[in-house]
Formats: structure tokens, sequence, C-alpha cells
């Protein structure tokens, strides 16, 4: 006669890797949702330093992109249109503003 096999503890193993695996996916998720959220800041930033510096200059680009929790990365002006870099926890971005028509 062949004993029984014994499938005790298994429930338990298999278990463990479900929440090991739901871990890592919210870990993921939320890493991902923070780089959407820098990501957003740095481009509300840069428009807003750019649009500063149509009438300012790069010293009203560099206190915009501050106040907005950013960092002016490059400041760039070719007349009347002006193109501002900056950093948020590693994110960059880029804005182009004009003080023409």
């Amino acid at each position: 006669m062949r004993s029984p096999r014994n499938d005790r503890g298994q429930a338990v193993v298999l278990l463990l890797v479900v929440v090991v695996m739901a871990a890592l996916g919210v870990v993921a998720i939320g890493t991902f949702g923070a780089r959407i959220v820098d990501r957003g800041q740095a481009q509300t930033a840069a428009d807003a330093a750019a649009l500063a510096a149509t009438i300012g200059g790069r010293p009203a680009a560099g206190r915009l992109a501050a106040s907005n929790g950013a960092r002016l990365v490059s400041f760039t002006q070719v007349g009347d249109t002006v193109t501002v870099v900056v950093e948020v926890d590693g994110e960059q971005a880029t804005a182009q503003a004009t003080d023409g028509p």
C-alpha cells in the first residue's frame, strides 16, 4: 500500500510567494508613480520659469523654478524666445516661451 504524500506546508510557501510578488508590485508602482509626479512638477516649474523669464530674464526664471521646487539647469534667450531646462529630483523638463506675438 502506498503511503499518502505529505503535502502539508505547501500552501504556506505559495502564500509567501504571492505576498512577496504583491509587495514587489506595490514598490514598483510607487516608484513609477513618484517619477510621474516629479516629471509633472518639473514641467510645471519649467513652464512657469520660461514665462517669468520673458519679462524678468534669467534671475526671474531661477526664482520661479526654485519656488516650484526645481533647479534651473539651463537658460537660453534668442531674441524674444526663452528656453529653460529645469530639474526636479532627477527629472528634467524643457519649456519655451516668447514675449512676442
